[in-house]
């Protein structure tokens, strides 16, 4: 069964992130150069939450604030439920799909080591999937 901790092996464990003071036009530009659509929010190595493209749209644009002079703590999800890199991928789709959300922050002895998306789920169930078909078709040619 596979893990989180499969996805971090795969897509690694840097945290990229920004601190609530960051205004939410400087998150997305930096969300925009890392192409990727969510930053964690941390103060002094500690997490805070997260801000996704989620938060941006329903909290600025549809609210019609600025995003020079909104800060990322007035935007930010801090909410979220988090993981394990023991727990499963089926937890975690389950997590998502349950909860509505798109982004999971993952805790090991307390300490923030990743985040994964449902785009990371998804994946690591179709490389799974790809890896059970490949071998049952080896299994199948050699007792043909």
């Amino acid at each position: 069964m596979k893990k989180v901790a499969d996805i971090l092996k795969r897509k690694g464990k840097e945290i990229i992130s920004v601190t609530p003071q960051t205004t939410v036009l400087d998150a997305l530009r930096l969300m925009a150069d890392r192409n990727i659509g969510s930053v964690l929010v941390t103060e002094n190595n500690e997490y805070k939450g997260l801000m996704s493209e989620r938060d941006y749209s329903r909290k600025i644009v549809l609210k019609g604030k600025s995003s020079t002079d909104t800060l990322v703590a007035d935007i930010m999800t801090s909410d979220l439920p988090t993981v394990h890199p023991n727990d499963s991928i089926e937890q975690c789709m389950q997590l998502l799909s349950d909860k509505h959300i798109r982004y999971l922050p993952v805790f090991e002895d307390g300490k923030l080591t990743g985040i994964i998306s449902i785009n990371d789920v998804v994946k690591e169930i179709m490389l799974s999937q790809e890896e059970i078909i490949s071998n049952l078709k080896d299994y199948l040619h050699a007792n043909a």
